[in-house]
């Protein structure tokens, strides 16, 4: 079993809170202001998956040269209002192999991101597409 992970959430006033991990050096604001823990919910899914998406293609040897995942969400109206269905866009830039790319994303999603994992045992939908960009504008 691993090292149990730690972190603290600690009422800042109003309606905020601040929250970190320890031994991490950023905190996130929660609550009026700042960003509602079911919204970063959302962003823990698109970073988990976005980080197996380049390790793997990287790994693969193709010419990643950007990435950006668009997420989307749907709660459900009755309370706790979880995730009903959750959706991924992946664009990816580079000369990337269409193929590799799919597998990457569906590697990703079946068996790397744990933060995937964990909405879609609470029952949400979770779905994706992708493209593939060549090149970066500006490049």
């Amino acid at each position: 079993m691993s090292e149990p992970v730690k972190g603290k959430v600690e009422w800042f006033k109003d309606y905020q809170f601040i929250g970190g991990i320890e031994g991490d050096k950023c905190s996130v604001i929660l609550g009026e202001g700042g960003i509602s823990p079911m919204k970063l919910l959302l962003l823990s899914v698109a970073g988990c998956t976005a980080y197996d998406v380049v390790m793997i293609l990287k790994k693969m040897r193709e010419p990643i040269e950007g990435l950006e995942v668009e997420i989307s969400g749907e709660r459900r109206e009755e309370h706790p209002r979880i995730y009903e269905k959750v959706h991924l866009h992946y664009r990816i830039y580079g000369r990337v192999d269409e193929n590799k790319a799919k597998r990457a994303i569906e590697l990703s999603q079946d068996k790397y991101c744990s933060a995937s994992a964990h909405v879609k045992l609470s029952g949400a939908d979770v779905t994706y597409s992708f493209e593939i960009i060549p090149e970066k504008c500006g490049d």
